[in-house]
């Protein structure tokens, strides 16, 4: 029997994995690619020049609709940037290494995106382990955005966007270190008002593994440079100093309670 050729013109779906030294997590992610119901996508993995067995993992799925780039790279955001350079699906979404999709996540994010074709973007719901606790983050509230630094009620494995709208908002700024999605996040929400939605709470569509590049990045540096993504995007001085403070306050009360 033939084997079937999931590439095709036009896939619906390209589904991004930006990896480096990361042995132990990406067979786990790959394979939950992979298994998906829906089979209309590419699979694109950009390592970035892994020293360990990342790459030795990852070719044992050649033959499969992978395709690999492995080469040095400036940083998780460049590595993301090269991704969607070479995408050609309608939607977009960046899976991590660790980081898994439920077995019907494309089939009901494709329903989302065809039951309402003026849709830019759909947060799917993902199940988020911590060090100490695991949530549950789902729904989608624009106003959140721009009253709160806290923004997320997903993650990046659970955020699908369509191509032709990344290149209405433009690719990851890379002069931030550990906050460009957030910046891409308010290009998209506040700047160009882009038209969102959510998956139902109880669509499942990805498992969040603890630890990745966010966690290493103190609150108050991401604070500090989610202020300037603020200041930068031309937010009101002294809304940006009032949730500034806000958020302060939040995180002072969180470590008392």
């Amino acid at each position: 029997m033939k084997k079937k050729n999931y590439f095709t013109k036009k896939p619906f779906f390209s589904i991004i994995t930006v990896v480096k030294n990361d042995q132990a997590n990406i067979q786990k992610t790959i394979k939950s690619i992979l298994g998906q119901s829906f089979k209309n996508f590419e699979y694109i993995i950009i390592d970035g020049k892994s020293q360990d067995n990342t790459l030795k993992n990852i070719k044992r799925y050649r033959g499969n609709p992978i395709c690999i780039v492995s080469e040095k790279d400036n940083g998780i955001y460049y590595a993301m940037n090269k991704g969607i350079k070479r995408a050609k699906g309608h939607i977009v979404v960046f899976v991590n290494s660790g980081d898994i999709l439920t077995k019907n996540a494309l089939k009901i994010v494709s329903n989302k995106f065809n039951n309402n074709p003026k849709l830019h973007f759909v947060f799917g719901t993902v199940r988020r382990k911590y060090t100490k606790k695991t949530i549950l983050k789902y729904g989608f509230d624009p106003s959140r955005l721009k009253y709160n630094f806290d923004f997320a009620t997903s993650h990046t494995t659970g955020f699908f966007i369509k191509l032709r709208s990344i290149k209405l908002i433009g690719y990851f700024n890379t002069k931030y270190k550990c906050s460009a999605d957030y910046d891409f996040y308010y290009k998209a929400i506040i700047k160009e008002k882009l038209i969102g939605s959510s998956t139902n709470k109880n669509q499942l569509i990805g498992i969040v593994n603890s630890g990745g590049f966010s966690s290493k990045i103190t609150f108050f540096n991401h604070l500090l440079e989610e202020t300037k993504i603020r200041l930068d995007n031309k937010q009101n001085i002294f809304f940006v100093f009032l949730i500034f403070m806000n958020a302060i306050i939040k995180n002072i009360l969180k470590k008392i309670a």
